[in-house]
């Protein structure tokens, strides 16, 4: 699907969401991960400048910005996981489809983030990486 066109989508099952109010929203599917994706970046932002726009929404705990292997440069997108699963809901519906710096940014959730092959990471981060960092629901 066209990522402007994912974002629009977004954006509308966002504002269903507010307009009937139900107990069951479109952000439940996704209670089990607290991981984002978020594209259209611009390509010179550090890990550090997404901490920064991002935190506002919670307690971040990895940021996963896909480089190029060859140059370093961003490829203009990431994953982020918060330390808090409701933190996601809250970035998606207020982040999604907002300039930062003259770009659309689309954000939304993943459900079953595949972590970057590494083998210099440490155990924990290993675990985290397979596991996410939300708590389990039962």
């Amino acid at each position: 699907m066209n990522p402007l066109t994912n974002m629009k989508n977004v954006l509308k099952l966002s504002e269903q969401d507010l307009k009937f109010g139900g107990k069951d929203s479109w952000h439940d599917q996704y209670k089990d991960s607290a991981w984002i994706f978020v594209g259209g970046l611009p390509s010179d932002l550090t890990e550090g400048d997404l901490l920064a726009v991002f935190s506002q929404y919670g307690e971040i705990v990895n940021i996963n910005l896909v480089r190029d292997r060859k140059t370093g440069k961003s490829k203009g997108f990431c994953f982020i996981c918060f330390k808090d699963q409701r933190s996601t809901v809250l970035t998606v519906d207020n982040m999604n489809g907002i300039k930062l710096l003259g770009r659309t940014l689309r954000v939304d959730h993943v459900s079953d983030y595949k972590p970057p092959k590494d083998d210099k990471a440490d155990e924990e981060t290993k675990r985290l990486y397979m596991e996410g960092c939300a708590p389990k629901h039962s």
